[in-house]
């Protein structure tokens, strides 16, 4: 069964994801922005989701994790709970 740890950060709205995401490429520190302004009790821990199986999250965020580029910010990806960044930091 496939294996990943990813850090993100969740939003209300499109386009806080889109400042956040901005600052990151400018060089802004993934877990100090998620600690500030990530609404998943994960933000405590810069995003840290820690590691998880392929089905443990929900489609949209699952399929960005498993399929989608490693070590770069991804998103703003929308879900039921809002619009998360993520950073795939591996899998397996």
């Amino acid at each position: 069964m496939s294996k990943a740890c990813a850090l993100h950060i969740l939003v209300k709205t499109r386009e806080e994801a889109e400042k956040l995401k901005l600052q990151l490429a400018k060089g802004a520190d993934f877990g100090k922005l998620a600690k500030q302004h990530s609404l998943c009790p994960s933000g405590k821990k810069g995003g840290d989701l820690g590691e998880f199986r392929k089905g443990q999250m929900v489609k949209a965020f699952d399929d960005v994790v498993f399929k989608g580029p490693l070590l770069e910010v991804q998103g703003p990806v929308k879900t039921q709970f809002g619009f998360h960044l993520i950073k795939t930091l591996y899998r397996s």
